[in-house]
């Protein structure tokens, strides 16, 4: 199992992938165990990474991904992310997963955490607009989802954002 680590950039700690590491048995489960500001082999730029990965797990839901500080941040999305403006979702932050991570698909085994399978529903990159606490704008440029997103925090649920084409 991978030393648990804690970022430091530009001298903000950041949160750290010990949650991802903590819930996860490397040993039963095929998902990556990476590393902080880990590399994806096929990398040839430095835009930003973004993907959605289906979730058939006790429930079947979208996790967003978006990187940020070497990791990758993380949202549950109980529905199809929107393609059209008018559609909100809500999106439950998730603990940071690491780069690799974008790449992953396959079956977590039953009794593992998050069992059940993870397939690519989209993937791309993205520019960021605006990016804070309660806010984050980006850019998506994907298969599926194109086009100006906004994340906004709702504090009706716990680490509760609202996901939505702007």
């Amino acid at each position: 199992m991978p030393l648990k680590k804690t970022v430091l950039i530009t001298g903000l700690i950041k949160m750290s992938l010990d949650e991802y590491f903590r819930k996860r048995d490397f040993s039963k489960t095929p998902e990556p165990c990476g590393k902080v500001g880990g590399e994806l082999p096929h990398r040839s730029d430095e835009k930003k990474i973004y993907v959605v990965q289906k979730h058939d797990a006790s429930h079947l839901h979208y996790d967003l991904r978006l990187e940020k500080d070497g990791v990758l941040k993380s949202w549950a999305i109980p529905k199809e992310p929107v393609t059209v403006k008018g559609v909100k979702r809500l999106a439950i932050q998730t603990e940071d997963h690491p780069i690799e991570y974008a790449n992953f698909e396959g079956v977590i085994p039953e009794g593992e955490y998050g069992a059940g399978t993870v397939e690519i529903w989209d993937k791309g990159t993205f520019d960021v607009e605006e990016w804070g606490d309660e806010k984050i704008v980006v850019h998506i440029h994907g298969e599926k989802l194109k086009g100006r997103y906004c994340l906004v925090r709702f504090k009706k649920y716990e680490n509760g954002w609202l996901f939505f084409k702007a």
